[in-house]
């Protein structure tokens, strides 16, 4: 018996938009071919959904219920000045080198790589490597376009446009940090898929931020998927800044990092994330080398009906390897927050260290925090621990700081940002640091302001 597989609006939009845009997307003919393949895999899956264990709380068949035609061409024309304005002031005036995309597109305009490029650390637009046909990209996208890759990665690998291709060369010591910024500034709905490949060698120490703003009042869907492969001994800082603007009332983003660290590498992860309706971040770590070591946190912070899902996976495959993830959530209004943290110990991996903390608080009675922590452990001789927490604010702590003479919204915002600041604190680079915590104290302040009731409120 054949049964039918009905699929929606958007994934029919999807699979029909390939063939429309094929032939302007970049890339030889083995790029063109593993496009063809990707679209095909995504056919045969279509969109994520509640049935899949690791979409269960973010059913994006039932959430997209339109898929936006992509960006394919040239991009909307930017200034400088009209970026620093949608970046905003903490970053915009970050001491760092800026590799820009406009609507998917390198903006070479707005790119200013310094003296060190060549030296230190080399880039390429992914669109001159898949136009010029390198090798080890068409094997990559060769791989990425099978269904073990998943839907969502089959679909970046079917439609991205371009992307940064970082290489940090083996004991270089990046002096300022790369700056990836990916803007969209069409006046029309648009699809936009990018994807970055970042390859850091041994003993390197760099600074790599990713922010995504957008610049205009028209939505976007952006899919986008950095892969990151930490060389032996290299020390590697990762952020990542996703903050809606204007046009962020019907916006959705699906980010996927994949990294891999080898022996006695460091790898600081750390995503911001406020202000989109849809959010799907997740991130793949493998241990390729004995004495690696993983910290990754993040904060994300939701309002209205905004849906914000981070999910990890962390793979110990080899011993003596420590990883650290801290997640904290502030939710207010109708938000929902889902944190999935699944860290698999395998049997060959002893000696490992893995802890693991994700914390709500809930300002609103009408928000919800779904967190699914998860240790799959093969392996005897470890220390590994999870845990989870979601609480309002202490309506003791409340009142304690009113009977000081602080007013109820202060120390709302008090509570609020102390809370969210111990994941932010763990940016080691100083200047990132305060700029990113700039961005979310502003978005903090909005979210202080959303009264429930308290026992402070009801003291004379």
């Amino acid at each position: 018996m054949t049964v039918a597989v009905t699929r929606s609006k958007a994934e029919q939009a999807l699979t029909e938009s390939f063939e429309a845009v094929a032939g302007a997307l970049p890339g030889s003919a083995a790029v063109r071919e593993a496009r063809r393949r990707a679209i095909g895999t995504f056919a045969a899956l279509g969109l994520p959904h509640r049935r899949i264990e690791e979409w269960k709380y973010t059913d994006l068949r039932a959430l997209m219920k339109e898929a936006y035609a992509p960006a394919v061409g040239r991009p909307a024309a930017v200034d400088g000045r009209a970026l620093d304005a949608a970046l905003g002031p903490a970053l915009a005036a970050l001491d760092a080198i800026p590799i820009v995309f406009i609507d998917g597109v390198f903006a070479p305009g707005l790119t200013h790589v310094g003296g060190e490029h060549g030296r230190s650390w080399h880039f390429d637009p992914l669109a001159r490597g898949l136009a010029q046909g390198f090798h080890w990209l068409e094997v990559l996208l060769g791989e990425a376009s099978g269904p073990r890759s998943g839907a969502v990665i089959a679909l970046n690998t079917a439609f991205a446009t371009d992307g940064a291709l970082l290489r940090i060369v083996e004991g270089a010591r990046l002096t300022k940090p790369l700056h990836l910024i990916f803007a969209t500034g069409g006046v029309q709905k648009a699809a936009i898929a990018t994807r970055n490949l970042i390859e850091v060698g041994a003993g390197a120490d760099a600074v790599i931020v990713e922010s995504h703003v957008a610049l205009g009042a028209a939505a976007s869907q952006h899919n986008t998927v950095t892969e990151i492969a930490v060389g032996d001994r290299a020390r590697v800082q990762h952020l990542k800044v996703l903050a809606g603007g204007e046009g962020a009332a019907a916006s959705a983003h699906i980010g996927t990092w994949i990294a891999r660290l080898g022996a006695g590498a460091g790898y600081r992860a750390f995503q911001l994330t406020a202000g989109l309706p849809l959010v799907r971040n997740e991130l793949h770590v493998a241990f390729a080398g004995e004495g690696a070591k993983l910290d990754f946190s993040g904060c994300f912070l939701g309002s209205g009906a905004e849906h914000v899902d981070t999910t990890l996976v962390v793979d110990h495959a080899v011993p003596a390897c420590e990883s650290r993830e801290l997640f904290k959530a502030v939710l207010a209004d109708r938000a929902r927050g889902i944190f999935q943290g699944k860290v698999i110990v395998r049997p060959d991996a002893q000696k490992t260290d893995g802890k693991q903390m994700a914390q709500a608080l809930m300002l609103s009675e009408d928000a919800e925090f779904d967190s699914k922590p998860e240790l799959e452990i093969y392996a005897d001789d470890v220390a590994c621990g999870h845990g989870s927490t979601a609480a309002e604010l202490d309506a003791d702590m409340l009142f304690y700081l009113c009977s000081r003479g602080i007013t109820l919204s202060d120390a709302r915002a008090l509570l609020i940002e102390s809370f969210a600041g111990e994941a932010v604190d763990r940016i080691e680079h100083e200047p990132l640091r305060e700029a990113l915590s700039t961005i979310a104290k502003a978005r903090l302040a909005g979210l202080a302001r959303v009264r429930a009731p308290t026992r402070a409120e009801d003291q004379p």
